[in-house]
């Protein structure tokens, strides 16, 4: 896997061993990324240490994503429930992959970093989505709960009320 030989040896060389692996040559490479092929030769000669940004660009098609998921911005107690369930889209097997967040800033964290993990889609809290969708250029889906589930939280919140208030209602 080249983005792990790119940690056990010289960047230059993991790079010239996964061009000729795949029979690709710089100037493929270049069309690819869309980085400019003196910066790969000086790259891949050792001439040039590259920028993470272009170590990125390169993973990116060297290695792509082996599959594609749709992140979940949730409380961990949900996304323990769904983590790894899979959805089909076009006849296609797609992942659900947790992100936990407890807060806003945490949601907008999460969202940032799901993009950046080659996410397709995010799936999150209404009232956070709206904001996720200035954030990331991908598409973002409210997670709506079931009425049933707004019941049995307001049953939960009669329970309690009852224990703390002796029954009485405030009005």
């Amino acid at each position: 896997m080249f983005s792990r030989r790119i940690f056990e040896t010289d960047f230059a060389e993991a790079l010239e061993e996964e061009l000729k692996r795949r029979d690709m040559t710089i100037r493929e490479l270049s069309e690819k990324t869309r980085i400019p092929p003196a910066t790969l030769y000086k790259i891949a000669s050792g001439e040039r240490d590259p920028r993470l940004s272009t170590v990125r660009r390169i993973v990116a098609v060297l290695e792509p994503h082996e599959g594609t998921f749709i992140a979940v911005v949730a409380a961990k107690f949900l996304l323990d429930e769904i983590e790894g369930s899979k959805v089909t889209i076009s006849g296609k097997q797609v992942i659900l992959k947790g992100y936990p967040a407890n807060s806003i800033d945490e949601c907008m964290m999460a969202a940032v970093e799901a993009k950046k993990d080659g996410a397709s889609g995010i799936i999150c809290a209404p009232i956070i989505a709206s904001i996720i969708e200035k954030i990331v250029d991908i598409p973002v889906a409210i997670l709506k709960p079931h009425p049933d589930t707004v019941i049995d939280a307001a049953h939960i919140i009669a329970r309690r009320i009852e224990r703390i208030g002796g029954g009485q209602f405030r009005t």
